[in-house]
């Protein structure tokens, strides 16, 4: 596998190649973050969840992927369940490509990948209950008392295989981020106490896989977790999250990112105030910010659905040529926000997109002017 990992002097000299991509402002260095505040992040990253199990896909995923690195996007999102595995496996081909042939560095880009979620290998079996007693519950991987809702694990053994199974999909010797995927999809079969249990166990498995190199840092990757009250059965409190870092790793714990839903149609991480920090309820950026969390936006285009019929009003406060620009725009210039992700299984798109990141991101106070329209 490729030996190691984003730094910050591998970040800062891909950036400097595209010269204007860096005098507009998409790649930014995050002191404030407790983990990689010396890496330079694009404001815009290449995200693998959409699109069929097939070779097709396949291929036009790894000429994306390529495509996207070419032209100024280093940061690099997927998940061992996207399309069966293939996504992890199409950002290995991609990337060993690159870095054989001498365009790329390991050391300039950003990989991040999660695990959580049950995952097939390569397509649906015919019985999939069999694949997964096989691969899993007759070697002692999970037993089914761990699943919750018959589709989500995180005991620190399943959370371990699929390190492994992801490092070897990726090709990577050692992962940047790797996020416990949904770890709210627990909350409806276990009692609060059950799911803190387990939750530090899992960042517990992290911690040690820190150590061991296999990964730099860790995360919780989300939908609705820290963008519902906490009234909903699928809240998670932040602060919670950091006390379970804090008593798996100590102070200097590495769960150092959330990714959550961040756009027009979702903007629950700026605009609600559901999460209680130091006793006062705030945003979740405003608790990220306290406590050095990186925060990655994903679904920029609510899966392609602001692409189109944007309102009008908001269409010439933004600028931009196209709807999906517009949306992609505002997500990337949240203050709160390290990088927006985008679905990109096309070459083109990526092109589309590397349009907006030659744009310099909204003003501060013009963007959060949005939302008084």
């Amino acid at each position: 596998m490729m030996e190691g990992h984003a730094t910050s002097e591998g970040t800062l000299r891909y950036s400097e190649r595209f010269a204007k991509l860096r005098e507009a402002g998409h790649f930014r260095q995050r002191a404030e973050l407790r983990a990689a505040s010396d890496l330079w992040f694009p404001t815009i990253g290449l995200g693998t969840y959409l699109g069929d199990p097939d070779d097709a896909s396949d291929q036009m995923y790894e000429q994306s992927i390529e495509t996207a690195l070419r032209h100024g996007i280093n940061l690099l999102d997927t998940a061992i369940n996207y399309r069966h595995q293939r996504s992890e496996r199409n950002i290995g081909a991609a990337l060993g490509r690159l870095v054989e042939a001498g365009e790329i560095f390991r050391d300039e880009v950003v990989v991040c990948s999660k695990a959580g979620f049950l995952a097939f290998d390569g397509a649906v079996p015919s019985d999939p209950s069999e694949y997964f007693v096989r691969e899993y519950v007759k070697p002692g991987i999970f037993k089914r008392s761990d699943l919750a809702g018959r589709m989500h694990c995180m005991t620190p053994a399943y959370l371990e295989n699929q390190l492994e199974r992801s490092r070897r999909n990726l090709g990577l010797a050692t992962i940047d981020v790797y996020y416990i995927h949904n770890p709210e999809s627990q909350l409806a079969d276990l009692t609060a106490e059950e799911f803190r249990g387990r939750l530090t166990a899992a960042f517990e498995a992290m911690e040690k896989a820190v150590a061991s190199g296999k990964i730099r840092w860790y995360g919780i990757a989300s939908w609705n977790a820290f963008r519902v009250p906490e009234s909903e059965q699928g809240f998670l409190s932040l602060e919670e999250c950091v006390r379970a870092a804090e008593h798996a790793g100590g102070k200097h714990h590495h769960f150092g990112f959330v990714q959550l839903p961040f756009s027009l149609a979702m903007p629950e991480a700026h605009a609600a105030t559901v999460q209680n920090s130091r006793k006062e309820y705030v945003s979740l950026f405003e608790v990220a910010a306290r406590h050095g969390i990186a925060v990655i936006g994903s679904a920029s285009l609510y899966q392609g659905q602001l692409a189109q019929n944007l309102p009008v009003s908001i269409q010439q406060r933004i600028g931009m040529k196209t709807d999906a620009q517009r949306a992609l725009q505002f997500a990337r210039s949240a203050p709160g926000l390290v990088a927006a992700l985008v679905g990109m299984g096309r070459s083109s798109h990526v092109l589309e997109n590397i349009h907006v990141a030659e744009v310099s991101p909204m003003a501060a106070d013009k963007w959060k002017g949005l939302f008084t329209v």
